[in-house]
């Protein structure tokens, strides 16, 4: 297995380990990464190779993460189905996934909660890169650490790769970019500069001084004089751990909301309509 990336000798040392993958991960891995790159799909490719590319930690992973328009997620399944790939789109605000027998590979259009969404400008800002003897490309650093804001459940938490990221960068971050991703969920982003000052007090200078001016300033002013849109966000991060305040205390649920506000949603082409159909005949 080969990953070489650019860049490489600029990354803090890690003793870890590359995944050691079955060859038949690898064959749909490179299978899938080759289809997409033949038909020009825009994609990038996040999770443990992204992380890798940017901090040079690797991560024990099942899966293959590729981040893509949701426009575009309809167009790769025709693709990859043509060749023989189940293909299944498991929640069209977010998550598709292709697979061979009990591998598979992820096609992800954003988070759950339908806050963070892929569009173009970040296939555009992506960095080459060569996964598994295939040239393609990776999510850049930024557009990674936005893309596990929200990953804040009970049984997963990405708050170690964000601090990471911001540590491994060593200030090359585009501030004004994280800025934008985050949007007003800003408090978020503050809680992760939070931590990374705890984890790394003596890398202050990482984090522009305007930058935490900024965030800083805001949650003052959002504690002196608060005008929140919604009495409630915890469904945001963890619907099951704040089922509760929505089904016994009352609160209302932004989850549902921002979900159902979600205009960009995964459809399939009518060719893997069809596909589908024949499928389930035979």
């Amino acid at each position: 297995m080969s990953v070489d990336y650019e860049d490489a000798t600029t990354l803090p040392v890690s003793s870890s380990k590359a995944p050691d993958f079955a060859p038949e991960q690898v064959s749909l891995f490179r299978e899938v990464l080759g289809i997409l790159n033949e038909h020009k799909v825009p994609y990038a490719v996040a999770g443990a190779f992204a992380l890798h590319q940017h901090t040079g930690i690797w991560r024990n992973t099942k899966d293959l993460d590729l981040f893509l328009p949701s426009e575009h997620v309809g167009p790769a399944i025709d693709h990859l189905q043509k060749v023989g790939l189940e293909c299944d789109i498991l929640d069209p605000v977010w998550l598709a996934k292709a697979r061979r027998g009990n591998y598979f590979v992820d096609l992800i259009t954003g988070m759950s909660n339908g806050i963070v969404t892929v569009d173009r400008s970040w296939i555009d800002r992506s960095t080459p890169a060569n996964i598994l003897d295939i040239e393609t490309r990776v999510l850049a650093a930024e557009e990674l650490l936005a893309s596990k804001l929200f990953v804040l459940f009970r049984e997963r938490y990405d708050g170690a790769d964000m601090v990471h990221v911001i540590y491994a960068t060593r200030g090359r971050l585009d501030w004004q970019r994280i800025l934008s991703l985050a949007g007003e969920h800003r408090e978020l982003l503050l809680s992760v500069l939070a931590l990374f000052h705890y984890v790394y007090p003596a890398c202050g200078s990482y984090v522009p001084e305007d930058v935490w001016n900024k965030l800083l300033g805001e949650l003052k002013q959002s504690v002196a004089r608060p005008e929140p849109k919604t009495s409630f966000r915890g469904t945001l991060l963890d619907e099951k751990m704040f089922a509760i305040d929505v089904n016994e205390w009352g609160l209302p649920n932004p989850l549902l909301e921002n979900r159902a506000r979600n205009a960009r949603r995964i459809e399939r082409c009518p060719s893997s309509q069809n596909e589908d159909e024949n499928r389930r005949a035979s």
